[in-house]
């Protein structure tokens, strides 16, 4: 039962956090944010792909969720 408990309020825990940290981060509802640690994904996927960010990589998928109203600037 305890481990139970446990379970469902780390899975509450990480439901609310990950909007917080996408936000944090800079993956906004509004696109990604000036001078963010999101930005400076962005520029060195950038960089790493020929000057453009790969569809489906890590900066374009977090995005997408921040995009999607996932994040909490989008409440």
């Amino acid at each position: 039962m305890t481990t139970l408990l446990g379970a469902a309020i780390g899975g509450a825990l990480a439901v609310c956090a990950v909007p917080f940290a996408l936000t944090t981060a800079g993956f906004t509802a509004t696109g990604i944010a000036v001078s963010s640690v999101a930005a400076k994904m962005m520029s060195a996927a950038a960089i790493a792909n020929g000057g453009g960010v790969a569809a489906g990589g890590l900066v374009a998928t977090l995005q997408s969720i921040g995009a999607a109203g996932l994040s909490t600037s989008s409440n």
